[in-house]
């Protein structure tokens, strides 16, 4: 029997919005792909990327580009030689990882040879705003260890000691998204160890972070938007000292295992981050953070509401193994 293939687009409301350097966004568009496999059924979940020119349209085209394929039986492997990396190679290859897990009846981090998922520590992050406001942000969430600040604009140094004087216990990483100029990260790089930034995340744009090559680094730098599959990491872990690792990016679970390898082979770390999504995108991402320097994995608690089973947050605790995804289910008739 065939199996049978389905792709929708769903939309969930963020919380007040979510603010970065190229905008604001107030829902996550997300592309969810389901295989059912006689009793069996997998899913997952990719989020189109509109700086990689991805649209929740062109994601959906590229999944029923290859259902037929998929039905009968395309594995993850192929997969890989099928689809470029991307948010529709990343819904369709979690499925399969859920579906080989609902199919063998064990955990997918017994499928994947993986040791058992543990607490994770998540950073929580503040959207880019006037100082005024991120520095109330911040003592709404001074009790999180860890917060990540979006900046990438004029004035953002003055945004930053708001933060810090709002949660001045709080250990905080910046994301710049490709938002600065040389002479500003420049400018910024003494300030940001003094105020006690431990990482600063794609601080220049993709196509000028040569500059960073021969630049001291006072504060280590994560690249993300530098870092795509194929990219030469050789050459990143000169310009770079982490990558964010995000299962839109690589394509799916079993590329970013292999990368995460790869990337610790090249002399480098990684953190672990996610695009705004819900638990579905989540869920397989907490398979990554054994080795992961930072978790950056707080969608669930941007949104509205999030899917049934989903993540259960415990201040910026993360539980183990939600129910939606990567356990054995029900069947699916």
């Amino acid at each position: 029997m065939a199996r049978r293939v389905s792709v929708r687009v769903e939309s969930w409301p963020i919380d007040g919005g979510f603010r970065i350097s190229r905008g604001v966004k107030h829902e996550a568009v997300v592309v969810v792909v389901e295989i059912v496999d006689g009793a069996h059924r997998g899913w997952g979940e990719g989020v189109p990327y509109g700086r990689f020119g991805e649209s929740a349209e062109s994601v959906v085209a590229a999944v029923e580009q290859i259902s037929s394929a998929l039905a009968d039986g395309l594995g993850r492997e192929a997969l890989r030689t099928m689809l470029p990396a991307g948010a529709a190679r990343n819904a369709i290859d979690c499925a399969l990882w859920d579906l080989a897990c609902q199919q063998r009846r064990e955990p997918v981090y017994r499928c994947a040879g993986l040791a058992e998922p543990e607490q994770l520590l998540t950073a929580y992050t503040l959207s880019i705003d006037t100082p005024a406001r991120m520095q109330a942000a911040a003592e709404r969430h001074a009790a999180r260890p860890l917060l990540k600040i979006k900046l990438g604009s004029d004035g953002d140094l003055g945004r930053l000691r708001a933060v810090r004087a709002g949660a001045p216990d709080a250990q905080l990483v910046v994301d710049a998204n490709e938002g600065w100029s040389p002479q500003r990260y420049r400018a910024l790089a003494p300030q940001l160890q003094q105020l006690g930034v431990v990482m600063v995340e794609q601080p220049l744009a993709a196509d000028a972070d040569q500059f960073l090559q021969d630049e001291p680094r006072p504060v280590p730098i994560c690249a993300d938007e530098s870092f795509v599959v194929g990219a030469p990491l050789e050459q990143l872990a000169r310009r770079y000292d982490a990558v964010n690792l995000k299962l839109d990016k690589m394509g799916g679970l079993t590329e970013a295992l292999d990368m995460a390898r790869r990337v610790q082979q090249a002399g480098m770390t990684f953190m672990v981050g996610c695009h705004v999504c819900t638990s579905l995108s989540l869920a397989p991402a907490m398979l990554l953070c054994g080795g992961a320097r930072i978790v950056d994995l707080d969608a669930g608690l941007l949104l509205s509401r999030d899917r049934d089973d989903g993540v259960r947050y415990r201040g910026s605790l993360m539980q183990p193994l939600p129910a939606l995804w990567g356990v054995p289910r029900e069947s699916a008739h």
